[in-house]
């Protein structure tokens, strides 16, 4: 559950970070540091969604209500054949507050029906609040939810939920037992009361006993706290934490899951799912800095205790998902289909002023929409993690346009035309034939590659690069979104840089500009250069180097919207290079709540 003030956007963003609001109490036996605004004022203010020339910026293919405030995706799974997302919501507004677990389902990931909320306030230990958590599959195909609610003394405390009618696969049904909460601080157990968040899917030892993490903190030292169980419904609390790392701070929305380490292989793991060819991976959301990171490691059976490998970096400068707008992910076994499946939020860039008006929202800091369903597997060199848009997003494609593979001098672009500028998914590959002016690679800049596409924007004029794309685009160039890449010399290695530059993105000055990027681990000499982009309205998601690098930007153009967006393809190096293939689709609407 990401708790952290909404606020108006900027290009500086930092500065605005630390102007949020913290506030501290005093309550039960801990103490209780949070930093929600509840805009009292507008949390009646419900805004329905006009039309689209009234909501140019309303996504067509994204996951969102309706209407009102929506953040962390909750409980992602699989029942009998049906796809469920949970998620927080707030029935009554377009701001934090009155916080439900919502409930859409889907047969595909790309089309979902609502349904009444699932979890809401109902007893003392939710009556504040039922936040952010997982499902976990029981034998015998049982469903339950674990999650947090906050209870009489904003304390937060760990709860259960069952499915009312097992034979019911839309589950539109939860019940809680009396016995909740299941987990909670106590004197004993020296827990923060308000750092003690976001339960975990559990997983089933080989010793039939069920473990789940809840994320937390020690000062500035990130937790996860380890709870085991033989029935899931009586917890205790182990001696040590699975995992922590020194000055990362809370932790929230804590993910761990194994991966096959087969060369080649994409098949997902079950989370219970242990033996020589796997390895686990443990995400956590830093909630100091609303960015989060990963390792791969190993998870030792018998102590109960996860190591990530050697060479891993913990904190904001180790591994992402994601190097944009994307936050509190989660993620889920699809057994159906033997893959695991990664959810995220999007940022939005645009101030509370501006969501009420919209009716719909995200979460906290900025706001948020879901981002496409994502299947996540483990690269063969073992390093890192792979991500792609789930294959079913490929029905919505349609009105495909080929470019031919042609030669994109220096200095110049080329108009792809015949496609929905704005609704798009683009797929395109180059080749550098020479390498000859790729500048000079400084060791210094290996965790700044943020910096970097900072200080080298779309439009400077580099040796190999900047290269790519523009999305939402207008024709004279007033406004647009640029994926690029740049490539540099170490020695006798290459270094490619992925940045995605919102510079330019809007004529609205209002909005956060900010540019992202990340090297991706590609050597141009070998393998060709490739990059999918979806395009949706307000969203731009793109996946560098077969989903090595990821980068999801949320931008608000004010010119380059509906017909007047375009795309190009495009070249500022001083370098020619190759435009080996280049798709591009229309995306069709897919029906969403």
């Amino acid at each position: 559950m990401a708790i952290s003030s909404p606020y108006s956007s900027s290009t500086s963003t930092s500065l605005l970070l630390c102007c949020i609001s913290i506030f501290s109490l005093l309550l039960g036996h801990g103490r209780v540091e949070a930093s929600h605004s509840v805009y009292t004022d507008l949390q009646n203010s419900e805004s329905l969604p006009g039309s689209s020339r009234d909501q140019p910026y309303r996504t067509a293919y994204h996951f969102q209500p309706p209407k009102n405030w929506m953040n962390d995706p909750n409980g992602p799974m699989i029942y009998k054949g049906i796809y469920h997302l949970f998620y927080q919501y707030n029935p009554k507004g377009a701001v934090w507050g009155n916080i439900v677990w919502a409930h859409s389902t889907s047969t595909d990931l790309v089309n979902w029906t609502p349904h009444e909320p699932a979890i809401f306030p109902s007893q003392p230990s939710d009556i504040n609040g039922c936040w952010s958590g997982s499902a976990t599959i029981l034998p015998r195909d049982k469903p339950v939810i674990l999650y947090t609610g906050i209870n009489p003394q904003k304390q937060q405390v760990q709860n259960i939920a069952f499915p009312k009618n097992l034979s019911d696969p839309y589950l539109v049904e939860w019940v809680k037992p009396h016995t909740n909460p299941l987990m909670a601080p106590t004197q004993n157990n020296m827990i923060n009361s308000s750092s003690f968040r976001d339960p975990t899917t559990g997983w089933l030892g080989p010793d039939k006993v069920w473990r789940v993490v809840v994320g937390s903190k020690n000062q500035s030292r990130g937790l996860g706290i380890l709870y085991r169980s033989k029935d899931f419904l009586h917890w205790v609390k182990a001696k040590y934490p699975l995992h922590s790392a020194p000055g990362t701070g809370m932790w929230e929305c804590p993910d761990f899951f194994p991966v096959s380490t087969l060369a080649g292989s994409r098949v997902g793991l079950d989370t219970s799912a242990h033996g020589s060819h796997v390895k686990h991976v443990l995400k956590v959301s830093l909630d100091d800095t609303k960015k989060e990171y990963y390792t791969i490691g190993v998870y030792d059976l018998v102590k109960d205790i996860y190591v990530p490998d050697a060479g891993s970096i913990e904190g904001d400068s180790g591994l992402r998902y994601d190097y944009g707008k994307f936050y509190a992910s989660k993620t889920f076994f699809d057994g159906y289909k033997s893959r695991r499946i990664l959810w995220g939020w999007i940022n939005e860039s645009s101030s509370v002023g501006d969501d009420v008006k919209k009716g719909w929202s995200g979460v906290q800091v900025t706001q948020y929409v879901q981002a496409v369903p994502r299947a996540i597997w483990l690269h063969q060199s073992g390093k890192q993690l792979v991500q792609w848009p789930i294959q079913e997003l490929e029905t919505l494609r349609t009105g495909k346009v080929n470019v031919p593979s042609r030669l994109l001098k220096g200095g110049s672009r080329i108009e792809v035309s015949g496609v929905t500028a704005s609704q798009a998914d683009v797929e395109v590959a180059f080749e550098v034939p020479k390498l000859g002016k790729a500048q000079k690679f400084d060791p210094s800049w290996t965790h700044k590659a943020q910096d970097l596409c900072t200080q080298n924007v779309a439009k400077t004029r580099g040796g190999l690069g900047p290269f790519g794309i523009m999305v939402l685009a207008t024709e004279g160039l007033e406004e647009y979104t640029a994926i690029y890449f740049t490539i540099f010399k170490n020695h006798s290695r290459y270094a490619v840089l992925m940045c995605s530059d919102q510079s330019k993105s809007s004529l609205n000055n209002s909005t956060d500009k900010a540019n992202y990027g990340v090297f991706l681990n590609v050597d141009p000499t070998k393998e060709k250069i490739s990059l999918r982009t979806l395009v949706d309205h307000s969203i731009v998601e793109s996946f560098g180097g077969e989903g090595k690098g990821c980068i999801t930007s949320r931008v608000y153009p004010i010119l380059a919207t509906g017909g007047g967006a375009h795309l190009y393809a495009f070249n500022n190096g001083r370098e020619d290079v190759q435009i080996s293939s280049l798709s591009a689709w229309s995306m069709r609407k897919a029906h969403v709540n």
